[in-house]
C-alpha cells in the first residue's frame, strides 16, 4: 500500500487507513523506530505488561520474599513511633 507524505503544520505525516490499524492491532499509542529507508510504527508496550502473571509464577514457587534480609536503620530504632 503506498502513502502520500503530507504537511502537519511544520511536521509531516502520512494518514493510516482504519482497516490498516485494525488489521495492526494498533491503537492510541505507538512507538516509532527510524532505519534507513523506513520507518516502523510498532505496538507500544505497556511497561508493566507480564507483572501479575510473573508475582504468580513467583508465589507458586514460593520465592515471593525479599532478597536481601531487613535491616534496620536508626530511623526504625529511634524515629519511627506509632501515635
Amino acid at each position: 500500500m503506498k502513502a502520500h507524505i503530507v504537511r502537519i503544520g511544520n511536521s509531516r505525516g502520512i494518514r493510516l487507513p482504519k482497516t490498516l490499524l485494525q488489521e495492526a492491532q494498533l491503537e492510541e499509542e505507538v512507538e516509532l523506530q527510524a532505519e534507513p529507508g523506513r520507518i516502523l510504527i510498532l505496538k507500544s508496550a505497556k511497561p508493566r505488561a507480564g507483572w501479575a502473571e510473573a508475582a504468580c509464577r513467583m508465589r507458586e514457587r514460593n520465592e515471593d520474599h525479599p532478597l536481601d534480609p531487613s535491616i534496620p536503620t536508626n530511623f526504625d530504632k529511634d524515629e519511627w513511633k506509632w501515635r
